[in-house]
């Protein structure tokens, strides 16, 4: 199924991969693409379980625009560990206006086929999503 505003497809290992890093923590983190010749977002990359922020982080290229699910544990003030799944759209100053515009315009669809995203990101460069955010958004 088709997005209407930009056309593009999602790639059933997208919801595949986001349930099992929702339901069985089998991923810390999926950098997903939008494929702009098959019109359809895939599955970039996959962060093991043991990789951390840093490695997410490194993932995401400078200058290009990408979707992003990124499983963030922490402890709340009684020591008590939880997750929040954060859904983080990616699109630095940098990359192509084109780019930027598929992007936006597929990113709600998109965000609409991985149910039990908790906290959204927009960010055009690494500040504003830094872990400082993170911490600051799951509150």
């Amino acid at each position: 199924m088709a997005n209407a505003a930009s056309g593009m497809a999602v790639h059933d290992d997208c919801k595949l991969k986001f349930l099992e890093l929702k339901a069985k923590r089998t991923y810390r983190f999926i950098v997903f693409k939008i494929e702009e010749n098959q019109k359809q977002v895939i599955v970039e990359k996959l962060g093991e379980p043991t990789q951390g922020y840093d490695d997410f982080a490194a993932s995401l290229p400078a200058d290009e625009c990408r979707y992003a699910v990124y499983d963030f544990e922490f402890l709340t003030e009684g020591n008590v560990p939880k997750s929040r799944i954060f859904f983080i759209a990616w699109s630095p100053d940098t990359s192509r206006v084109r780019s930027k515009m598929i992007y936006a315009s597929s990113k709600d669809r998109f965000k609409r086929e991985l149910d039990g995203i908790q906290v959204e990101l927009q960010a055009t460069d690494p500040t504003e999503m830094g872990l400082d955010v993170f911490k600051g958004r799951v509150n």
